[in-house]
């Protein structure tokens, strides 16, 4: 075993990258990297079944977007390749034959019913578990010999002991033990040449010097089988980190695990939602670790100096939309009006012509406090490009004492204060508002409402009626105010 700390992210090509993946990833690279140590990039792409062909690219690219960076890995290189396991075969049939020859394993040549159950099994068919009866668990070699000559397929198992128990301790969970007339005598080779996961995850782990395994805890009912096969090769196993699930809230308040029922759940559908790669990283951070101290906001640095293993919690975690959301408004406040409008920019939908670079920075920093995601911001601004079709009950508005009748009043006063407006700017309509208002000796909430109302057609705006004026423009702000009165007047 490696003096220095070894951790791995093993993902399966078969699809988008799961909170739940992402989580994993991050915690093994976060715990490599606090103590001055090597992440791992391997791809288990065993299950040719489920391979999907552009998900390595897609690992990569989501692995990248959240800043997670293996020191080895299939387009990186390093001493233990190749990182892809449908390149590494050879490896696999050597330390299976080997087991065979220490008497741990056995060919099976019960056919492809016995393999079929056992892919099911692995794929979380409970159903299709019956446990495979041995029958070829201590066939005479003479028997062996002669089926092989003949041809016959065959899987390689793993001759589980039959009697006491198998135990290792899990740095989460602690003292864990399975009785080993439990553990089926699983497949570990498959007639193709492919290894099991629960076969290559172990030579690879071994052969890659892997000081630390983190993954979920589902994995917890493999892992003695995993333990057998070290000690049959005569290896020291890993530490052992199991992590609880991430949960997702459903309707009637309770938990169950994260789904796509509960709203997005793959870090590349959060991003096409408008939340920011890092502050989708740093909310996962805290999906099941505490850092034990107040701090919720962490750049990837500040995460790497504080991680640790004492903090992760044994019970699941719950993701939390709206926590989501008031983390990445937090990255937003941090960032400058012009990296927000750029981000935003693609979430704004066709802007009006008038609405140029100028106006977009200007409008952007209004916004930029105002959303928690990028994808609200096309709602929040929808109304600069088209105003909606809203009633005259709209202008009611009881805490600044404003009813249509009211505002009928109130929208020719400021309509005539606007037209002596000399530049069309957030200064110079100040300029004139400002005084227009104190004369007209109406409170400024109640002057401002009719104009707001007029201008957007909805109660709630980024920015206020100075701001919506400028960015609309001399001419659509009187088309709008005039609109309004006579909307008012009846």
């Amino acid at each position: 075993m490696s003096d220095r700390i070894r951790t791995r992210f093993a993902p399966s090509p078969t699809g988008y990258m799961h909170i739940g993946n992402l989580r994993t990833a991050l915690y093994a690279y976060l715990f490599a990297k606090a103590n001055d140590g090597d992440f791992l990039l391997r791809i288990e792409d065993t299950d040719q079944k489920r391979f999907v062909a552009d998900a390595v690219d897609f690992i990569n690219r989501t692995l990248a977007a959240a800043h997670i960076v293996p020191n080895e890995g299939p387009d990186i290189g390093g001493d233990c390749g190749p990182y892809i396991q449908s390149q590494r075969l050879d490896i696999y049939k050597k330390y299976a034959e080997e087991l065979i020859a220490r008497g741990h394993a056995y060919r099976c040549f019960c056919g492809d019913s016995s393999e079929e159950q056992h892919e099911a099994q692995e794929a979380g068919d409970a159903k299709a578990f019956g446990g495979y009866n041995r029958a070829c668990r201590d066939l005479p070699q003479e028997t062996i010999d002669q089926y092989l000559a003949e041809g016959r397929p065959y899987v390689i198992r793993q001759k589980m002991p039959l009697t006491g128990e198998t135990a290792f301790n899990d740095a989460v969970h602690g003292h864990i033990s399975f009785q080993n007339e439990t553990l089926e005598d699983q497949v570990i080779l498959k007639q193709d040449g492919m290894p099991t996961y629960n076969f290559a995850n172990v030579i690879d782990d071994h052969l890659m010097s892997i000081t630390h395994v983190i993954r979920g805890t589902e994995f917890i009912t493999s892992t003695p089988k995993h333990v057998l096969l070290y000690q049959f090769l005569g290896w020291e196993p890993p530490a052992f980190i199991h992590l609880p699930p991430v949960m997702g809230k459903n309707e009637d308040g309770s938990v169950s695990k994260l789904s796509k029922r509960h709203g997005a759940t793959g870090f590349s559908q959060l991003v096409d939602m408008g939340y920011l790669p890092e502050a989708i990283t740093n909310y996962v951070a805290l999906l099941g670790w505490s850092p034990k101290s107040e701090q919720e906001i962490f750049t990837m640095d500040e995460l790497i100096e504080k991680f640790n293993l004492d903090g992760l919690s044994k019970s699941p975690a719950v993701f939390d939309y709206n926590k989501l959301d008031w983390v990445n408004g937090e990255y937003f406040k941090a960032m400058s009006d012009a990296d927000f409008a750029a981000g935003a920019k693609a979430f704004a939908g066709e802007l009006p012509e008038k609405i140029g670079e100028e106006k977009w920075l200007y409008l952007a920093a209004l916004l930029r406090t105002r959303v928690s995601r990028y994808n609200q911001v096309g709602e929040q601004i929808g109304f600069f490009s088209q105003l909606p079709d809203y009633t005259t009950d709209l202008f009611a508005n009881k805490r600044n004492k404003v009813t249509p009748e009211k505002a009928a009043e109130i929208l020719p006063t400021v309509i005539s204060i606007l037209e002596k407006v000399q530049e069309w700017t957030p200064e110079g309509i100040d300029a004139m508002l400002q005084p227009g208002v104190a004369e007209s000796g109406i409170k400024m909430g109640t002057f401002m409402w009719p104009a707001r109302i007029a201008l957007s057609g909805q109660k709630v705006t980024p920015g206020g009626v100075t701001e919506i004026l400028y960015i609309l423009g001399r001419e659509e702000s009187f088309r709008r105010l005039q609109a309004g009165l006579a909307k008012v007047q009846g």
